[in-house]
């Protein structure tokens, strides 16, 4: 089966398998770009650059989501039958799509703010993403091309870098750099091809990679 993966900002991605699935689309993304021919929407955690909970909630297509990202989309008025909780663990099928969700917790901001449920998606066997914390793969597994935030709050470089060794994929893709200058991501993107033996892809917003 071929597997197309395009970035449409930020954190936000398509990934066209047997579906067409959009993973992310919060205010910092093409949203409308990212929806428009979507057959349902993975979303990781409730913050807004990970969802644009009014665009989605317009929508009538299913989303799987950890419980709080599910009950902001029906308190914007979802129709709650199209909604999906999901958790670490669980085997779904969006789209006809074979997705796995992994992990439980956003990494830590800072001691004193706490930390909302995120999971992670590994989607079709070949294509990881985090959300924004360091999941952890199921032992046996690997992954093609892995999502590689580079920049937040909560993340320091050192530890993308061991993230990406333990995960150890054949090729990485940045995502979650809205808040990075161009020269901050470039940066970033060199440290991790510099300290990790992987193949990094950036074709740019909107163009597929195999």
């Amino acid at each position: 089966m071929d597997i197309f993966v395009e970035r449409r900002g930020h954190s936000c991605v398509v990934v066209q398998a047997s579906g067409r699935l959009v993973i992310d689309p919060g205010v910092y993304s093409d949203v409308p770009g990212a929806l428009a021919r979507a057959e349902a929407v993975l979303v990781t955690h409730e913050h807004l650059d990970h969802i644009d909970v009014p665009a989605v909630a317009a929508t009538d297509l299913p989303v799987y989501a950890p419980a709080p990202v599910v009950e902001l989309l029906r308190a914007a008025g979802a129709e709650p039958a199209r909604l999906h909780v999901v958790a670490d663990g669980d085997e779904i099928a969006p789209a006809g799509v074979a997705v796995r969700v992994l992990g439980e917790r956003h990494e830590q901001i800072h001691p004193d703010v706490p930390q909302p449920a995120n999971v992670g998606y590994l989607v079709a066997g070949h294509v990881l993403h985090p959300g924004d914390a360091y999941v952890t793969l199921p032992e046996g597994f690997s992954v093609d091309l892995a999502l590689v935030p580079l920049g937040g709050p909560w993340l320091r470089i050192a530890d993308v870098i061991d993230w990406v060794r333990q995960v150890a994929p054949a090729r990485v893709m940045p995502i979650h750099d809205a808040m990075l200058t161009p020269a901050g991501a470039a940066l970033a993107t060199q440290w991790i091809e510099r300290l990790c033996d992987v193949e990094m892809v950036d074709p740019g917003l909107g163009i597929p990679v195999d």
